[in-house]
């Protein structure tokens, strides 16, 4: 995915959410959106591992810039369904908490393999956030406008993320990708141990 097609997906994305959550009081749809669209934006955790994902994205390039971070999103909003459904997730938090320490590493270490293989651990990885959102979904809410909340939000920050990587590569300073995953990965030790 070129730049441009990048630059017209985020505008895209920014535009549409105006029109999915107008704040029009006593709209339980608004509420269940802006609900699942803040609650990755409410965790350091989920912050961390959902930019660094578009960052791995963003450093790997080809095919893995954008099947990378949609095996996340779709991983993610499958974790999010079995949750509601009541399939218990183990390990939700201590998965979520490795996904930030693991892919800090995974960017220090600049490591690279196939498209498929980077896809499965960024869905594996996708099922525990997917898990926890499903599981602290207020009881009242939308279940498929919260959904679409949080994967908005998620797509947002994936393209954070890659926007930053993009960045990082036009100046040819992988060291700063590389910086970048080492403070990833030290929070989520700080995260672990909090």
């Amino acid at each position: 995915m070129r730049l441009s097609s990048l630059k017209m997906a985020l505008a895209a994305l920014v535009a549409a959410i105006p029109a999915l959550a107008s704040a029009h009081p006593g709209h339980e749809h608004t509420t269940s959106f802006m609900t699942g669209f803040m609650h990755p934006m409410g965790g350091l955790d989920h912050l961390l591992a959902m930019l660094a994902i578009g960052l791995w994205a963003a450093s790997l390039g080809g095919r893995a810039l954008w099947a990378v971070p949609a095996a996340f999103v779709g991983t993610m909003l499958v974790g999010g369904g079995l949750a509601v459904a009541g399939v218990q997730v183990p390990f939700i938090e201590q998965g979520i908490v490795l996904s930030v320490i693991l892919m800090g590493a995974l960017l220090v270490g600049a490591a690279r393999f196939s498209v498929a293989t980077c896809a499965g651990i960024a869905g594996l990885f996708a099922l525990f956030h997917g898990a926890a959102h499903g599981l602290e979904m207020p009881l009242n809410a939308n279940g498929a406008e919260y959904a679409l909340g949080f994967a908005a939000a998620t797509a947002l920050l994936h393209v954070a993320g890659i926007g930053f990587g993009m960045g990082v590569a036009r100046f040819q300073a992988p060291i700063v990708t590389r910086l970048t995953g080492s403070i990833i990965a030290i929070a989520g030790v700080f995260l672990a141990l909090a």
